[in-house]
């Protein structure tokens, strides 16, 4: 079996459980209090909360196998197939929810599923390089810095849905980011000998990725408190896959090889699994707002 079926498989398996855990997470975030709170406050609160842990257990599995997956696979190619998490996430919610997965929910499931099989075929994603140089990560940090500011800043000034999507997007930028990272880190890891663990340590993007790791996790919960999650849960899957997927590019080097006829393929692909993703998100976040 070649590398790339591999990862494809190890990511949908990732996906398989980060949907679990997301789902849990969800749940505790409307759960542990009725009360107006801080995002640093809820945060704080939530790591008092033993189903929170469950969550954040069951996606730490998640992201073990999607680490394996990219390191054989394409930060393209893994975050394309982590997508299909809502199609897991969709029957979880429905059998929490006591109710059936109706049949809007299954068209737009097998529009994403086929979108994600177009993108992943059609689009051929090339492995680029794990890791990138001091000079870029310092581009990418002068973009994404002010943006990432601005949306904090916003959230404090607009409180409710319009906070919600802001931390969204910060959170799903992070997340982005923290596949490219994983990648980075997957690259530089050898426990099979003192040297490498050694070597591993003196990453600075592990140092990075486990900041990121913790500054995600943190505007998850404060997006999915600060409003509906029919704000906040769309905007957050729909923004991850492409900060991943423009950061491939950008930073790793990776490209897509659609071929001539393919492009417009590829392109309408992308779209429908855009689509697909927002639909499938603020239907399972409606869900889980009335549970």
């Amino acid at each position: 079996m070649a590398k790339t079926d591999i990862a494809a498989l190890l990511a949908l398996a990732a996906a398989f459980f980060i949907a679990i855990g997301n789902v849990i997470h969800q749940r505790s975030a409307h759960e542990v209090t009725d009360e107006p709170v801080g995002h640093l406050t809820l945060f704080l609160r939530l790591l008092r909360d033993r189903q929170w842990w469950l969550g954040s257990g069951v996606a730490a599995a998640g992201f073990a196998l999607q680490a394996a997956a990219l390191g054989l696979g394409s930060v393209l190619l893994v975050q394309a197939v982590l997508v299909t998490s809502l199609l897991f996430a969709l029957p979880i919610s429905a059998r929490q929810s006591h109710r059936r997965v109706t049949r809007w929910e299954l068209m737009w499931a097998a529009l994403l599923a086929g979108a994600v099989i177009v993108i992943v075929t059609v689009g051929n994603p090339t492995v680029g390089q794990s890791r990138a140089s001091l000079e870029t990560w310092l581009a990418v940090a002068a973009v994404l810095g002010p943006l990432v500011a601005l949306c904090l800043v916003g959230a404090q000034l607009w409180p409710g849905p319009i906070s919600a999507v802001l931390l969204a997007l910060v959170s799903g930028a992070l997340w982005g980011l923290f596949a490219v990272l994983t990648k980075a880190v997957v690259g530089r890891l050898d426990v099979t000998s003192w040297d490498g663990l050694v070597e591993l340590l003196r990453t600075p993007e592990l140092y990075a990725w486990a900041l990121v790791a913790v500054a995600g996790t943190a505007m998850q919960q404060a997006s999915f408190g600060a409003g509906a999650l029919t704000a906040s849960l769309p905007t957050m899957t729909v923004t991850e896959p492409m900060v991943a997927g423009a950061l491939g590019v950008v930073v790793l080097g990776e490209t897509l090889r659609p071929g001539e006829a393919g492009w417009f393929t590829l392109v309408v692909a992308v779209a429908v699994m855009v689509a697909a993703t927002t639909a499938l998100a603020r239907g399972q976040a409606a869900t889980r707002a009335d549970a």
